[in-house]
């Protein structure tokens, strides 16, 4: 196992090298993401034909691994404006933004290593537990189901209420369902691991990892803090209303749909 992890690990470290000479012409860093989801599909390849095996739990992986690019590609992370997000690591970073942009690129690349831990024993092993191996697949896929809702409604309010927030659907439940979506994915890879015990608990490291990025990160912390700067008020009473990660029923007030 830990000699596949590495060499996903070196596949991911070579495209995001790739990714971030690209980035530099285009000044758009954006484009991190888009490899950081497409490189999981990358190991699941690269594991299948190290093993011969493609186990279920790995085409969820693929499944989430090419809709994600697909729906980032498709917003313009590669090719549009570059996020305010990124615009302002590049103005905290100068004048040694391209380096540290680096780093930044290959920590994602090594992210990517870590977390294909979370499927990469049942290339290996046969579960002894196939009940919580499908109760993890089932968590996985709804995870993946959810995030593509949420994905969609947000595009969709886009391109029909552009520069107002997003409080319709799931994203009237939670903040960030596309998030909390997300998560589900990874703790149904945790759920399935039992079903390879021992060596299945590997699995557990991955979705904590995930949960932590989301909070402390590069997930809720900057998306909010974006969000106040373009849209000050009108997010602040969103914050207010909706809960910030699970889905829950809001509170009552003005909504600005």
């Amino acid at each position: 196992m830990t000699t596949l992890l590495l060499e996903g690990w070196a596949v991911c470290a070579t495209t995001q090298l790739l990714l971030w000479l690209v980035a530099l012409r285009t000044r758009n860093a954006g484009i991190v993401d888009v490899g950081w989801a497409l490189t999981f599909a990358l190991v699941v390849a690269l594991f299948a034909l190290r093993t011969g095996a493609l186990p279920p739990l790995a085409l969820v992986t693929l499944a989430w691994s090419l809709r994600l690019g697909g729906y980032l590609i498709a917003r313009g992370a590669a090719s549009g404006p570059e996020e305010g997000r990124y615009k302002d690591l590049r103005t905290r970073w100068a004048p040694h933004a391209s380096a540290k942009f680096f780093i930044f690129f290959q920590a994602q690349a090594a992210l990517t290593a870590v977390l294909s831990a979370a499927f990469v024993v049942p290339f290996v092993r046969a579960p002894s537990r196939e009940w919580l191996l499908w109760a993890g697949l089932v968590l996985s896929a709804i995870g993946v189901i959810g995030e593509t809702v949420a994905d969609a409604q947000l595009a969709r309010f886009k391109r029909e209420h552009k520069g107002r927030v997003c409080d319709v659907g799931l994203w009237s439940w939670s903040r960030h369902p596309n998030y909390f979506f997300e998560w589900c994915v990874w703790l149904g890879y945790a759920v399935a691991g039992f079903a390879y015990l021992p060596y299945g608990v590997i699995a557990l490291a991955p979705q904590a990892i995930i949960l932590g990025s989301i909070f402390g990160v590069t997930g809720i912390p900057p998306t909010e803090k974006q969000a106040l700067r373009s849209k000050g008020e009108a997010y602040a009473e969103y914050q207010r209303r909706v809960s910030r990660f699970v889905p829950m029923p809001p509170k009552r007030g003005r909504s600005s749909a």
